[in-house]
């Protein structure tokens, strides 16, 4: 049996990277002609200039709420009712086009078609062990939210068949597990583990489990070696309901290898910028699905790229996973900072290398402390970065200087320490 899913995530990253590349303009064209958000998204833009990373990075970021508003303001509007008028203009594809339409928190309202293995979560299945002619056990969600569809019709490509056991009912699901036996769980890592604890309750055992794709929620150490040691090799996958998969794990269990229909840029927090290699900033995602081609869209999520390729021969990129949340804005004496604020006081000074805005105090005492890394300590810099501070967020901060090096590679633009006791 093949080792992988199929010869794409063997490709040279040269090779791949050349495939996405010259992908990447036919897609952004196809988005502005068919998708009005992302005409005015990408206003003014040549779609086949669009053909490198560098391209790319030069384009706005759609933000997750910017997402939401614009599909407010459009449901809202005088317009006849419409796929894109609910979809607020950033799907391609209309009623009997999207087969179903589902709903995430804000609402924000998603399109799925009949493409196969629409949310491209069958390589992480494929994966974590899952195989043709097995059975798998999915308890996601089948309402409102996509998760349940995006694992069934995943197992669908992957060859399963799928029991649509959904949330909740654990004394059903330990049930319908001891009658079909089906070889795999799909859900998330901690209603697998009271799906269990009820198997142990009623004295039932489910030796058929063997395997397990979790999301949704942390998946931590503790939590995999307690399935292992009852014989449930447990892998997790990373998505979203607007983009679908994103990274998945391997055997290699080396981080998150990237899906190989989208294009993962990490930013600094705030901004649209790059940053290097293993430094850690919010994942930007931009997709290759026709029918919701989503450019630059920000997650919200940090994360940072790991070096080299996965062991398990995989050759895609790899990430670290989940890392926290890249919005850190926060409100000081009654004034909203953005993490966008800093990185603007950041591109007036660039002998700044690194940066954190440090928030402290008690409620009505906020202190604003700039920690910067730069190689000139002079009075005269830390005062013109203290008039850029103030110019920028209309509130007085600080300027301390740090070593080189010092400031933690986690993602955070600002740290607020205030406590509230």
């Amino acid at each position: 049996m093949p080792a992988f899913f199929d010869a794409l995530e063997t490709r040279a990253p040269e090779q791949r990277e050349r495939d996405l590349m010259a992908a990447l303009p036919g897609v952004v064209a196809h988005a502005m002609a068919r998708a009005p958000a992302i005409a005015e998204q990408l206003h003014g833009v040549d779609a086949r200039s669009v053909a490198s990373r560098q391209a790319l990075a030069a384009l706005p970021v759609l933000r997750k709420h910017e997402l939401l508003e614009k599909q407010q303001h459009s449901r809202a509007s005088n317009r006849p009712a419409s796929a894109t008028k609910a979809f607020g203009g950033f799907s391609t594809i209309g009623w009997g086009q999207a087969l179903r339409v589902f709903a995430s928190p804000g609402p924000i309202y998603e399109p799925e078609s009949s493409r196969s293995d629409y949310w491209r979560f069958a390589r992480a299945l494929y994966a974590a062990g899952f195989r043709s002619g097995e059975l798998a056990h999915n308890c996601f969600s089948y309402h409102f939210t996509p998760a349940g569809s995006m694992m069934e019709t995943a197992a669908h490509a992957v060859g399963c068949t799928v029991f649509p056991g959904g949330t909740g009912q654990t004394e059903q699901q330990v049930r319908a597990i001891a009658d079909l036996a089906p070889s795999g769980y799909l859900g998330t890592p901690s209603f697998l583990k009271i799906i269990l604890e009820k198997a142990d309750e009623l004295g039932v055992t489910l030796p058929s489990l063997r395997r397990a794709l979790v999301s949704g929620e942390a998946f931590p150490p503790s939590l995999r070696d307690w399935l292992t040691a009852r014989g449930i090799d447990g892998y997790q996958a990373y998505g979203s309901a607007d983009l679908g998969m994103i990274a998945f794990e391997t055997p290699a269990r080396e981080g998150l290898v990237v899906g190989e229909e989208i294009i993962l840029e990490i930013v600094r927090p705030g901004t649209g910028i790059p940053v290097s290699d293993g430094e850690v900033g919010e994942v930007v995602v931009t997709t290759l699905n026709p029918d919701y081609p989503l450019v630059r869209f920000g997650t919200g999520d940090l994360s940072a790229v790991l070096p080299g390729t996965s062991p398990c021969g995989r050759t895609n990129l790899r990430i670290k996973g989940w890392m926290g949340r890249a919005d850190q804005t926060t409100k000081v004496r009654g004034l909203f900072v953005h993490p966008s604020q800093v990185a603007e006081i950041l591109a007036r000074h660039p002998e700044i290398r690194r940066a954190r805005l440090v928030v402290s105090g008690q409620m009505g005492s906020d202190r604003m402390v700039l920690q910067v890394e730069a190689d000139d300590h002079s009075a005269a810099l830390a005062e013109r970065i203290a008039t850029s501070a103030r110019d920028v967020t209309k509130l007085r901060a600080d300027v301390q200087w740090a070593d080189a090096g010092s400031l933690p590679n986690d993602g955070k633009v600002i740290d607020d320490i205030r406590s509230y006791d």
